[in-house]
């Protein structure tokens, strides 16, 4: 019997888009009716034909995905890496039914669960315990099948005080602990789990790769799409690196993720990190501006020394009133290891509101602190226990550091050992 559990063949989905065709000067009446007759005769010709109603005067073909084979064997541990608009998200609604394909083939063997974003599969006005019956019949489970495994769920998602609430007045983070604890527990063959896991809190998210883990080592399949390449690393063996909807790399995790990493987190120069801002997707409450590097006043990029201190500025525009709103850096190595994360309210005394408004933030990170290697400087911000407010990933500059300081200073031949280089104060005293 074949250990193959899913099979795609020249896979690819296509959508049609459409454009408005801007107008210059001086539209008669005349145009307008001619104009909506035509919108009205496309639409209708469309209804006929069974096609999705397009708006636009022109339409562009856009392949999300375009001639994507691969194989994946029982007990395999698979992560889907690459860029916001590399056709992950597609992928896994292909192969979760959600969509169908435009071209080519998907064979699947086994029962599949998939978490492809908040609630999926939830019926909003059924109560916490029903959703859980209802996503376990849908799996193809029996009542007694899905009443073992009720309790270990409920204890997992940590709802029980709102299990008989309609899942519609739950929070998104209740939402996703629940919709996670159905998926991994009801024992599919295969689990599927988008970058879902984010909305979580940093405990959750530990909860979860967890429980990713002891799914894969009880030899079922997990195919996991994240930009946190660390839990890539941690829970795959393998790993599938897709940019515009093509596969660029098939193989050991190691690899694939070292290869998407040197291709995504130079950002060469402020003018590539102010088009990078520009092009940032809208957030309803927060837009971020401007970010500056600098030592000792002056504007640096790339390469540091570690004998100064080194001060990060963060402009951004509140848009409405917003409780919870942080804005945040993380300091991480080459090999995607988190040293530090520091926030510009974590000396708050409770959860603070930001009121609507422009804003700078900084941040100055001492001298003879960085040790003289690569570190990655990732910009964020976020609404606590609810969303990130930039794409995760978006933001990451990387920063040569040179030893200037005092750390090892009179033994620079010698190897360097850690992450970090704090010069700790020491006393040495003759005691005899």
């Amino acid at each position: 019997m074949s250990d193959i559990v899913i099979k795609a063949e020249n896979l690819g989905k296509k959508y049609v888009i459409g454009h408005q065709t801007e107008r210059g000067g001086y539209t008669a009446l005349r145009d307008v009716l001619m104009q909506n007759a035509r919108t009205l005769w496309n639409k209708t010709k469309d209804l006929s034909m069974g096609r999705p109603i397009i708006q636009g005067d022109t339409l562009e073909e856009v392949w999300a995905l375009k001639d994507v084979s691969f194989e994946i064997k029982r007990g395999e541990a698979v992560g889907i890496i690459g860029r916001n608009g590399a056709g992950k998200s597609t992928l896994l609604k292909i192969l979760s039914r959600v969509t169908e394909p435009s071209a080519g083939s998907v064979t699947i063997k086994g029962r599949l669960a998939s978490l492809l974003e908040v609630g999926t599969g939830f019926h909003t006005e059924l109560t916490g315990r029903e959703n859980i019956f209802l996503n376990g019949a849908i799996l193809g489970m029996t009542r007694q099948e899905i009443k073992k495994k009720f309790d270990e769920i409920v204890d997992f998602a940590e709802v029980q005080k709102f299990l008989d609430t309609p899942v519609k007045r739950y929070s998104s983070g209740m939402y996703v602990r629940l919709a996670f604890a159905v998926a991994a527990h009801l024992e599919p063959e295969i689990l599927v789990v988008d970058e879902v896991l984010a909305v979580g809190d940093a405990q959750f998210q530990r909860k979860c790769l967890g429980r990713m883990e002891k799914v894969g080592k009880e030899g079922r399949t997990v195919l996991f799409v994240s930009h946190n390449m660390q839990a890539i690393r941690q829970l795959c063996s393998r790993g599938i690196l897709l940019n515009n909807g093509k596969i660029v790399v098939d193989g050991d995790v190691i690899s694939v993720t070292e290869q998407y990493l040197q291709n995504t987190r130079r950002i060469d120069d402020a003018a590539s990190l102010a088009r990078i801002i520009a092009d940032l997707p809208p957030d309803p409450a927060f837009k971020l501006e401007e970010i500056s590097f600098t030592q000792e006043g002056k504007s640096v990029w790339g390469d540091i020394e570690n004998g100064k201190p080194f001060e990060i500025r963060i402009a951004y525009q509140v848009l409405q009133r917003t409780v919870g709103l942080r804005v945040f850096f993380d300091v991480c190595d080459t090999q995607e290891t988190l040293l530090f994360r520091s926030f510009q309210d974590e000396t708050a005394i409770g959860i603070p509101a930001m009121e609507k408004g422009h804003y700078e933030s900084r941040a100055v990170i001492p001298a003879d602190m960085f040790g003289p290697m690569v570190y990655e400087i990732r910009i964020q911000a976020g609404i606590f226990n609810l969303r990130f407010c930039i794409p995760e990933s978006s933001i990451r500059v990387l920063f040569q550091v040179t030893a200037t300081g005092k750390y090892n200073k009179a033994y620079l031949g010698d190897t360097f050992r850690g992450k970090l280089a704090l010069s700790i104060p020491w006393e040495t005293n003759a005691t005899k």
